[in-house]
């Protein structure tokens, strides 16, 4: 391997954020080197060349100061989260020179990940490498966990997702399908909804921007009421969905993306449907479920492979575009999968 030294373009976070994220809290730094080998005597390492970065709802929580569940990033260093890399150098057994793997890795164009247990090598290279930041990485393995371990749906059951055309809906959307299941979605444009409808094949979606009673929209979705339901969004659009639950229900919380930045977070004003309707709602993180990853590509590589099951990603080019794309997916402006392309393949 080459001892050669060359810059390391990096994006990290400048200030602690509270409320809404600015371009301004976030920072490129061009003035950084790396030497692309594993330093002398560091065992089980890898270095790697970032080819694909994630932009993740939950990212949002780790630019704060305060731990929430999330140890806060650190000021001045380059952000971590999932993306996909090759393999440069290695000095661990299980990685070696031109491999690829997803998992966490830092916002830059280079990486040393010591003791690399957070990745995972990739096997299959005929599907888009892009696609082991969504369908086939952490938001796949989301949707898997969330709706069929936790909801086990049954055929001709009624479900419901919010925030359905982003990285994790749109899967959860066509397992629904595929499952037997009446699916119906919300997003926040009509380019969003017609996605949904036209490319994912729900059998229903809407605008929820357009709705001023979101508890009667969901009832004029769902006359029957609501089985499963795939929870990206919290705050009010929680309140309306309880309102039009089904006895013993199912409620799998991924995410309240509506919560994040705001300062004072918003309760839920009427749990009680949780009592009488046996409804169960059980929060989760996709890291948990790993140990089942082999299991859910077995099903999702044919299911890609035979084209039922589609999959849209909305893709920046260049870590100079890291930070701005990282922000639009809280305000609704990526369609699909939001990732930034930092090297070719």
């Amino acid at each position: 391997m080459s001892d050669q030294e060359v810059s390391n373009k990096r994006v990290a976070l400048k200030n602690y954020v509270t409320g809404f994220p600015k371009e301004s809290d976030l920072q490129i730094i061009t003035t950084d080197t790396i030497r692309l080998r594993v330093p002398e005597g560091t065992k089980d390492a890898v270095l790697v060349k970032n080819l694909y970065l994630s932009c993740d709802p939950y990212m949002r929580e780790r630019m704060s100061a305060s731990d929430g569940g999330f140890p806060p990033f650190e000021l001045g260093k380059p952000l971590i989260g999932y993306g996909v890399a090759k393999i440069l150098d290695s000095t661990h057994p299980n990685y070696k020179k031109g491999d690829f793997a997803w998992g966490f890795t830092g916002w830059e164009e280079y990486s040393l990940i010591v003791s690399p247990q957070i990745l995972f090598k990739i096997e299959h290279t005929d599907v888009p490498l892009s696609y082991y930041t969504g369908i086939l990485g952490m938001p796949g393995m989301t949707a898997y966990a969330g709706f069929y371990e936790i909801c086990t749906p049954k055929k001709g059951e009624y479900v419901y997702i919010s925030a359905a055309s982003g990285a994790v809906g749109q899967i959860v959307g066509q397992f629904a399908k595929l499952s037997g299941c009446y699916v119906v979605g919300s997003a926040g444009s009509k380019e969003k909804v017609d996605l949904l409808k036209n490319t994912f094949g729900f059998d229903e979606a809407f605008n929820y921007k357009e709705e001023p009673d979101l508890t009667a929209a969901l009832k004029r979705c769902f006359p029957e009421g609501i089985d499963i339901y795939f929870e990206n969004v919290g705050g009010k659009m929680l309140d309306a969905v309880l309102a039009n639950m089904r006895i013993r229900g199912r409620i799998a919380a991924c995410g309240m993306i509506s919560q994040y930045n705001l300062e004072k977070r918003e309760g839920v004003h009427d749990l009680t449907h949780i009592v009488f309707k046996e409804i169960r709602m059980q929060g989760f993180l996709a890291a948990t479920y790993y140990h089942l990853y082999p299991k859910f590509l077995e099903m999702a590589l044919p299911y890609l492979k035979q084209g039922k099951i589609v999959y849209v990603e909305d893709i920046a080019e260049g870590l100079e575009s890291g930070p701005s794309s990282l922000l639009s997916i809280f305000t609704g402006k990526n369609v699909g999968k939001k990732l930034v392309v930092v090297a070719p393949e």
